[in-house]
């Protein structure tokens, strides 16, 4: 899809689950957003709505050509998450209180993209650590279609 270069409209279907400290939360959601290739990488961009603020928070999501991928949010909480099957990353979460640093640990990492029509799937499962303390355990199921 030479479209892929300056970017084409998805319908996104989220879902997150989050265990953390024996309490689950599940939220989901839809929201239109871009696909765009660059390189050997895909970037899937949206605006997430904070439920409390009600502002837009820009998410990118890259897929780069290993299968690996990096989460970034930009709200008030600045976020980068790399996801890589069976690996332990560092990671840095700026808040207006200072950068904290965290480890995720991905025990489960596929993605599937097909071609007509254009559409995938991007399933994460992770563990977030601040040093030795698991912070929770969580979910993404991502959907898209051109």
């Amino acid at each position: 899809m030479d479209e892929l270069n300056t970017g084409v409209p998805v319908a996104i279907h989220l879902d997150t689950y989050i265990t953390q400290e024996g309490e689950e939360f599940h939220f989901a959601f839809d929201e239109d957003g871009q696909l765009f290739q660059m390189g050997d990488s895909f970037y899937i961009r949206y605006q997430e709505t904070d439920e409390d603020t009600k502002e837009q928070i820009p998410v990118t999501m890259k897929i780069d050509s290993e299968g690996d991928v990096l989460l970034t949010r930009s709200g008030e909480n600045k976020l980068r998450l790399r996801f890589s099957n069976g690996k332990r990353i560092q990671a840095r979460y700026r808040t207006p209180y200072g950068i904290l640093p965290v480890d995720t640990v991905t025990p489960f990492l596929e993605v599937r993209v097909r071609d007509r029509p254009f559409s995938g799937t991007v399933n994460v499962d992770y563990q977030l650590f601040a040093g030795e303390s698991l912070l929770g355990d969580y979910k993404i199921r991502l959907q898209f279609t051109a």
